[in-house]
């Protein structure tokens, strides 16, 4: 990272909204003066201040010490001499009405661990990498043709010390890291790490965009973090919140003394569902700031990608607001046509310099073209979260088995859009916390029956067209929800059928990453085809997933009642053997022993539209995934496959 100097280009680009780097130009960077003085240079943009300085130990927190210039447009510069690496500081801000703010740093690298709120200056540069093997893969083929299955996690609470605080980088590195990759996961999801006071906020009301959080050590251990994760095979993935910030005093929020970072309107500005502020969109500052933020992550972390949070309550004014507080564009409309601008902004910028980047939205509405490039009309992610899939599936699975036939659209609906978007099938933290139970609670039935109605729902997520991803935890089969203050509760382990549950989970994955018909092509409808939806009575359906070689062609069929269905009929598209590869209820895995008949001969009756049949054997609360056999397809399980 070389430091930028505070160039008159610079700051053109910076107040155009286009200085996409912005990162390099202000903040605190370590530098020497023209006389060779070493020390920190200082800019940061308070565009309606009277004053600004740098405040500190090194001048006893006095406001008159060491003064800012203002340089252009609201950008204060200056050196401060001989201050280093570790130096704590904010900015003294003094406002129109006189008052003086302490304030930390918007573009910090580093900053105080909770409760202190100062920043740190921190020099980013130096960590050795060693993920260019790693790296150099993402180019190998498109991630739409590869498997992409992600556990998210909360650092603070996957697992913390007998004392009770978390784990830190260091200890994550070994620990989670290789926890998710023997699981067979291919990517983790880091709920935001970026620094913020409340820990019951998530990270998710940040303070220091720039900071990745002081509570599990310093940003080069987050490297290191990183690190470990990709020499390990998994890709990365930050939650990542450009909608809005928390209102804590020393940071952003009324950044000058008045409306900075949010819109003057307090109607906008509000987000009274979270107590957050929303960014002004229309500021090109506040662009030039986010867009780099983005990049910054991918620039010096090695992020793979990031998952964009509440975009719905970006693209619509009105989100989540009551009637009272209604405004309206331009147009007269309820769309936020600033953010639009920026969302599409962002990600032709993301995508120009990582062609392989991870773009992910959470949007909960029925906003077209999400996923379609910001040049052909899209907002330009390349993945978003199908909220509406997993709604229609845990209302579903809420259901009592007797009474699923009565609901049988919720399993059937998502295929009417399945292929509209590149989705993620999310069974995430929002899902699993406030009183919504954990996703083995949510399971109806008794003891055997809620662990198989689990087992059944993991299953049909893998085999249903979509990336995936699960929060952690769920693995385990817990029955209480994320306490959010407390670790996964671990010793669950030692019980049998929390143990078989994850063991299911890992077999499950691996599953998963060795069948192309799942994954190869997940966005096209060439890699689907029903066998039967219409079986409501018995509750059961039935699909074909296909890779691009045909011999991989999956067959797969659901049984969402307790019932076992002895000689159950399917159509199959062609004559031969058909092996059964997974079954949900093998007994290793809690379930009844039920098989689907190991190796079933094709007949020449046709059903379900398909010139041939075979006769199974449905496992109560079950799945089954046959594959048809040939020379080699039979050669590779007799490898182990």
């Amino acid at each position: 990272m070389s430091v930028r100097s505070l160039s008159d280009h610079d700051l053109f680009l910076f107040h155009e909204g286009t200085l996409h780097r912005s990162y390099l130009t202000m903040g605190a960077h370590l530098t020497t003066s023209d006389d060779g003085i070493g020390g920190v240079r200082f800019a940061v943009w308070a565009p309606r201040a009277e004053a600004v300085s740098v405040v500190g130990d090194f001048n006893g927190w006095d406001s008159a010490a060491n003064p800012l210039e203002k340089a252009s447009h609201g950008v204060w510069a200056g050196f401060v001499p001989r201050v280093g690496e570790g130096t704590v500081y904010k900015y003294a801000v003094r406002s129109t009405d006189g008052q003086w703010k302490f304030k930390a740093d918007p573009y910090a690298f580093y900053a105080e661990l909770r409760p202190k709120s100062a920043s740190i200056v921190y020099d980013l540069t130096g960590y050795r990498w060693k993920d260019a093997l790693f790296r150099k893969g993402k180019e190998r083929s498109p991630h739409y043709e590869r498997p992409m299955n992600i556990y998210e996690a909360h650092l603070g609470t996957w697992k913390t010390k007998p004392d009770g605080t978390a784990l830190t980088y260091e200890e994550l590195a070994e620990e989670l890291v290789d926890y998710v990759a023997d699981l067979g996961y291919t990517h983790i999801e880091l709920l935001p790490i970026a620094e913020h006071p409340y820990d019951r906020s998530w990270g998710y009301q940040a303070t220091g965009f720039f900071a990745a959080t002081s509570r599990f050590g310093t940003p080069k251990q987050f490297m290191a973090f990183v690190d470990r994760c990709h020499q390990r095979g998994l890709g990365v993935i930050l939650d990542w919140v450009p909608g809005h910030f928390g209102k804590d005093d020393h940071g952003l929020r009324r950044f000058d003394g008045t409306p900075t970072f949010e819109p003057e309107d307090d109607r906008l500005a509000e987000k009274l569902e979270w107590g957050t502020l929303a960014f002004d969109f229309g500021k090109p500052e506040v662009r030039s700031f986010l867009i780099s933020n983005a990049l910054f992550w991918m620039d010096l972390f090695h992020i793979d990608g990031l998952r964009v949070d509440a975009v719905a309550s970006m693209l619509y004014l009105n989100f989540g607001k009551p009637r009272d507080r209604h405004v309206y564009n331009r147009f007269g409309g309820e769309e936020n046509l600033e953010a639009i601008q920026f969302l599409k902004d962002l990600n032709a910028a993301v995508f120009g310099r990582y062609p392989h980047a991870l773009m992910m939205a959470e949007d909960s509405t029925a906003w077209p073209l999400v996923t379609a490039p910001v040049h052909e009309g899209g907002l330009g992610f390349n993945y978003k979260w199908n909220m509406g899939w997993m709604n229609d599936m845990l209302k579903y699975m809420e259901e009592d088995p007797l009474h699923r036939k009565y609901h049988h659209e919720r399993i059937t609906f998502s295929f009417f859009y399945a292929f509209s978007e590149n989705y993620v099938l999310p069974f995430s933290h929002d899902e699993v916390v406030h009183g919504k139970k954990s996703l083995l609670d949510k399971m109806p039935g008794d003891y055997w029956q809620k662990f198989a109605n689990l087992r059944l729902l993991l299953a049909y997520m893998i085999a249903h067209p979509g990336k995936k991803l699960l929060f952690m935890g769920c693995e385990l089969g817990m029955f209480s929800e994320w306490k959010d203050l407390e670790q996964v509760d671990w010793h669950l382990l030692d019980y049998p059928m929390h143990a078989a549950t994850r063991d299911f989970v890992r077999e499950l994955n691996g599953f998963y990453k060795k069948q192309p018909a799942l994954w190869e092509q997940d966005r096209s409808m060439d890699g689907f085809q029903w066998i039967s939806p219409h079986d409501r009575d018995q509750s059961v359906v039935s699909f074909m997933r296909r890779g691009r070689d045909k011999a991989e062609t999956l067959i797969v069929v659901f049984n969402f009642t307790p019932v076992v269905r002895s000689d159950y009929r399917i159509g199959v598209p062609a004559p031969g053997v058909y092996r059964e590869l997974f079954n949900t209820d093998e007994e290793r895995y809690g379930g009844s022993g039920v098989s689907a008949g190991g190796r079933v001969p094709a007949e020449g009756l046709p059903w379900h539209d398909q010139a041939y049949s075979i006769s199974v054997a449905l496992p109560p609360l079950g799945a089954v995934m046959l594959k048809r056999m040939d020379s080699n397809s039979r050669t590779r399980k007799e490898q182990g496959e």
